[in-house]
């Protein structure tokens, strides 16, 4: 991409994401209400302090404010997730990190930059209440509304067995998130209107959720044995665009996981034994 280009495109999404930033500074639960932080243990697998507990430690850093160019599409503030309704914990769409994590991010986002691509994430740190409620969801074995598009060929039983449902996540210690890559210039995201037909995620990118990221093969929370990474039925452009992904993540300390063509974890992890249960919001690392 020529200087000029990528001046003008850095311009662009620096400028989107000043306004996003004043959006949600304003949104409520923004006031920058603050406490003690809290301190990871080291001796085992725990969960920070207190379900309501505001703050985060000093580690964490929103992205935007490391890495202010990259796309958010934060999915689980919304309804159009696999469980079909905004999920607990997520106050406003922002992607919260630990710091060394976001600073990656920022790495691997210049290079991409310069190949005229942009990343774009759709769930970074994720609450220990945000898990409990996905636990609570797969129990419920009659809510399946959007099976249709999430997980057409899982029997909803199996969700716990096969994987896909865990009563702890890596997303909880701060240091994985989930993304894709998106083609500058972006075009919009599709709005997606609850009760609206859904289509299975594996489905032709032109028939699946409009979605702007480049062709993976599969949509985003895809529940199928095809969006695992390497698997052998996805060639050509999908392939080449997940190992574009996977390189370039990999070049600046992720590892992807092998299931989940959009899951990558940064290593060493800061915590790599607490899961963390602080809401996702301004007001959760404001003051650091």
């Amino acid at each position: 991409m020529p200087m000029t280009r990528l001046a003008s495109t850095l311009r662009a999404l620096a400028a989107a994401a000043a306004a996003l930033l004043a959006v949600t500074a304003g949104a409520p639960g923004a006031s920058g209400a603050t406490g003690t932080s809290e301190t990871a243990g080291s001796s085992g697998p725990s969960t920070s302090t207190g379900p309501f507990s505001p703050t985060a430690p000093q580690e964490f850093v929103v992205l935007r404010t490391v890495a202010p160019t990259i796309l958010h599409d934060i999915r689980y503030i919304t309804p159009h997730n696999f469980m079909g309704e905004p999920v607990d914990g997520y106050e406003q769409p922002l992607c919260v990190l630990t710091r060394p994590a976001a600073e990656a991010l920022r790495r691997a986002q210049w290079t991409l930059l310069r190949q005229g691509y942009s990343l774009k994430v759709y769930d970074c740190y994720r609450p220990q209440r945000a898990v409990d409620h996905f636990v609570r969801w797969a129990k419920d074995l009659a809510d399946e509304r959007m099976k249709a598009e999430f997980y057409p060929r899982v029997d909803k039983s199996r969700l716990f067995t096969d994987g896909y449902i865990a009563e702890k996540s890596g997303h909880s210690r701060g240091s994985t998130v989930d993304l894709t890559i998106v083609k500058l210039p972006a075009e919009p995201t599709g709005p997606y209107v609850p009760g609206e037909k859904l289509v299975p995620c594996y489905a032709p990118q032109g028939e699946r959720f409009r979605d702007n990221s480049v062709d993976m093969g599969t949509g985003y929370d895809c529940f199928d044995t095809l969006s695992h990474t390497d698997d052998p039925r996805v060639q050509g452009e999908q392939r080449a665009n997940r190992q574009l992904l996977k390189t370039t993540l990999a070049d600046v300390g992720f590892t992807n996981l092998p299931e989940e063509w959009w899951h990558f974890t940064h290593k060493p992890e800061l915590f790599p034994d607490t899961y963390f249960d602080f809401p996702v919001s301004w007001r959760s690392v404001i003051g650091h």
